[in-house]
């Protein structure tokens, strides 16, 4: 039987799978961010549904705001049918891989900043994607130069800030307390 808990590396928690006798790590290791607060905070912003709903353009999704694609085995099945919360974890998992690499793109040194530093963008590109978040290019410049407070300012001067206040606000925050 296989089954999700949290196991306690070296003061990190890490979502693993058990299966009797063995540890699994599903995170890579590729950015070393808070990744369960990531979670957290994508819960909020996108919220979290165990079965397959329509989002707001009318597209198949599920669990944390994931549109479901002809690679997925949810692919074809009707809006209301069920997803287990472990199948929503591991495509959270991946999807959260997906959007590193996208974020790289923009910002290929995104490993360098601090832990919020990273979570804000990549929440950033889960909800605009990759493409959107490169035209910020006077939060681009603030952020690289390690000028927190003026990237907040700049990521304020935006129509995505207009569309997703709320969102857009509480991301702008975390940048000004770094």
């Amino acid at each position: 039987m296989v089954s999700n808990l949290f196991a306690s590396v070296k003061g990190m928690r890490k979502l693993c799978h058990f299966i009797p006798g063995t540890f699994i790590n599903l995170r890579s290791k590729s950015m070393s961010f808070d990744r369960e607060k990531l979670r957290e905070e994508l819960i909020r912003d996108e919220g979290v549904k165990f079965e397959i709903y329509n989002d707001h353009l009318g597209y198949p999704t599920f669990g944390i705001g994931h549109l479901v694609t002809d690679e997925d085995e949810e692919y074809g099945k009707p809006v209301g049918t069920p997803v287990s919360e472990d199948r929503c974890w591991e495509v959270f998992d991946q999807d959260v891989e997906k959007f590193i690499t996208e974020v790289k793109k923009v910002y290929p040194d995104i490993e360098s900043y601090p832990d919020v530093a990273q979570r804000v963008l990549i929440n950033m590109c889960f909800n605009m994607g990759a493409p959107r978040l490169g035209k910020f290019k006077n939060m681009k410049k603030a952020i690289e130069a390690g000028d927190w407070k003026t990237a907040a300012v700049e990521g304020r001067d935006s129509r995505w800030h207009k569309q997703v206040t709320n969102r857009a606000e509480r991301l702008m925050v975390l940048l000004e307390e770094i």
